[in-house]
């Protein structure tokens, strides 16, 4: 997502004048966006003070647990785990001396242990500097109603404010042994939020984390996130809440989000995740033969395929430059996002082919690379608006929604024009993508609940939306 990287430092200059809490900017990057940054309809698309939101003060929570310890309250027909199972081997296809474990959360953390987490991009000018016309006068991250009357949908859905967390969601995921949602957020917390919308810290200590997925029919939780969080040279990880890391070594950073990302549990019982490109179009990026064809990675730019006891791997597929998530359908078909290179062409969706080359690091720019004789690159099923960054896809597998058995959604979460709203593609890819919801601030992750609800978590505001189906 390196593209969006320049608009992310204009706003985030303008969201700590407006945002409060301090008199004067400092040079260090935001932890938390209590607000969504609302950009004005005029060329500069900086936020003013009149339109930020201004959030409420949330009860303190109790300090969660270690990644590695038992969460507060886990649910008694869980097993604890054993001696054998409890340092799986992780593959470490690039070992360092020792693997970092994630800490506990602090109650306040600093910028210095935090992810940068600037609020979205804002719209570029088109051509005579006019900003394309878009609803940017968002409603306080508290309003209910606001909200619910913000959110468009189709004729015969309805919307509800689930309820919000603090800090930038990037993941969420339903337990199928408690029922209660659980959600990640950038700063290293996953919370759990029951029924009622009430909100408890879950486990906590990890370094961006950007997947979760429950092992079906357990309440063993797998999370994918950062070792050591540096452009070159950086590592991403596996861990399962209770047991640690199952699988490190893996390809990390680039830039925002590109490292160890979307989980799902296949047909098969294996676990899936997609890693990103250590690159932006495969070049090497420093040095003297910066520019030049990088030697892939073995695990980079990939989706791959463990054994969730053991962690052992293997490539399942290749050529995403970044799958932010991954999801399955239930024809036995993954599906996967993919955020584009820097010169901006089309995003993605792709409907995955097992040991197939989907793109990466082979594109059509001045500067990119030309596949090998006998490589063909297949190409996506459906393609979004450039920069529009599609992050969280789900299959529609619940029974709630008429005619959408196997419908594909996906978010589109940058504030770029064409964006910030769900789509839907008829099941299999039977259909283009279309409109499905509308008027979110920068819908990230979605998922189906026990209820056959569809819920949307907004990066920018920290909302969990629930879309049903009311006739």
């Amino acid at each position: 997502m390196r593209k969006y990287l320049l608009p992310f430092l204009l706003i985030l200059t303008t969201f700590f004048v407006s945002c409060g809490g301090a008199d004067t900017a400092t040079d260090e990057p935001a932890t938390e966006v209590a607000a969504v940054a609302a950009p004005t309809d005029t060329a500069t698309a900086e936020p003013t003070a009149t339109d930020t939101a201004v959030p409420s003060t949330n009860t303190p929570q109790p300090e969660p647990p270690t990644a590695t310890s038992p969460p507060t309250s886990v649910p008694t027909d869980e097993p604890s785990p054993t001696a054998e199972n409890a340092s799986p081997t992780a593959v470490n296809p690039n070992p360092t001396a020792a693997q970092p474990q994630p800490t506990a959360v602090e109650a306040n953390p600093t910028a210095a242990t935090t992810p940068n987490s600037p609020p979205p991009p804002a719209p570029p000018a088109q051509p005579g500097g006019v900003v394309a016309p878009t609803d940017y006068n968002y409603p306080a991250n508290t309003d209910v109603t606001g909200w619910e009357n913000r959110i468009r949908v189709p004729a015969g859905f309805s919307v509800s404010y689930y309820g919000r967390v603090e800090g930038q969601p990037t993941s969420i995921a339903f337990s199928p042994v408690d029922g209660n949602l659980y959600i990640a957020v950038m700063a290293g917390t996953i919370y759990k939020m029951d029924s009622g919308g009430d909100v408890s810290p879950y486990v906590g200590g990890f370094q961006t984390p950007t997947g979760i997925a429950f092992r079906p029919g357990t309440n063993q939780l797998y999370v994918s996130s950062r070792v050591s969080d540096q452009n070159v040279g950086g590592e991403s990880q596996v861990s399962v809440v209770n047991r640690g890391q199952l699988i490190g070594g893996l390809p990390c950073c680039y830039t925002s989000f590109h490292a160890a990302n979307g989980i799902a549990f296949g047909p098969d019982g294996f676990g899936y995740v997609g890693v990103g490109g250590r690159a932006d179009h495969g070049e090497i990026l420093d040095g003297p033969n910066a520019g030049q064809q990088d030697e892939m990675h073995p695990y980079e730019a990939a989706i791959l395929r463990f054994n969730p006891d053991t962690g052992e791997l293997s490539v399942y597929a290749t050529g995403f430059r970044n799958p932010y998530d991954i999801a399955w359908d239930g024809f036995g078909q993954l599906w996967a996002t993919d955020n584009t290179p820097d010169f901006d062409p089309p995003e993605r969706l792709h409907r995955v082919v097992p040991g197939g080359v989907h793109g990466y690091p082979y594109y059509d720019c001045d500067v990119c690379f030309s596949p090998p004789p006998g490589v063909t690159v297949i190409p996506p099923l459906a393609q979004f608006t450039p920069s529009s960054s599609p992050t969280g896809v789900e299959v529609y597998r619940g029974s709630q929604f008429p005619g959408y058995n196997n419908a594909v959604f996906v978010a589109l979460w940058s504030s770029f024009v064409g964006a910030q709203k769900i789509m839907h593609i008829g099941a299999g890819g039977s259909s283009a993508p279309v409109n499905f919801a509308t008027g979110f601030a920068a819908p990230i992750d979605l998922t189906t609940g026990p209820d056959g609800s569809l819920y949307v978590a907004d990066w920018a505001t920290g909302i969990i939306f629930q879309i049903s189906y009311t006739g």
